[in-house]
């Protein structure tokens, strides 16, 4: 049985990727609930019995159609978010890797409706997650120490 993503007993764990490319950052809008339409680096939630590593890599093929290999972690953090009376209504524990593509071909597909390289400077323009451009900002300044030489860095 699938547990609901909406208020749920415990928290859910999820994986993200941050994929660069010399100044720009792979975004993937989401194409549904929590924050459809915002925007936000690909990833998803962890299936049970799957490692970290399976899931990062199935996640951004599913979102992207790319393959990618994770360097590793930049940052864990928590999105709780609230419903009007105050009860969580959800709550993720978020693993957010530095990823290198291996190959694919770039496309929108699963839980977004389209994915785009964004320049760096140019983040300010979207509706982006709360958290996000503070962990995209932290992969930019620690790839050097990923070896992250890769999409042409």
């Amino acid at each position: 049985m699938k547990e609901d993503r909406r208020y749920p007993r415990r928290p859910l764990l999820g994986v993200g990727a941050l994929i660069l490319e010399k100044d720009r950052i792979l975004m993937a809008e989401r194409g549904g609930e929590p924050l459809k339409g915002w925007w936000s680096i690909p990833g998803g939630l962890v299936e049970t019995g799957e490692s970290l590593d399976t899931a990062i890599r199935r996640e951004v093929r599913e979102e992207t159609g790319l393959d990618v290999q994770p360097l590793g972690v930049i940052k864990i953090f928590e999105r709780i978010m609230h419903d009007a009376a105050g009860a969580v209504e959800y709550h993720y524990v978020l693993i957010d890797y530095l990823c290198r593509i291996e190959g694919g071909t770039l496309c929108a597909g699963d839980d977004v409706s389209r994915v785009e390289w964004v320049r760096r400077r140019d983040l300010k323009s979207l509706q982006i997650t709360e958290g996000t451009p503070a962990v995209i900002e932290k992969a930019f300044r620690e790839r050097r120490k990923y070896k992250y030489a890769g999409n042409g860095c």
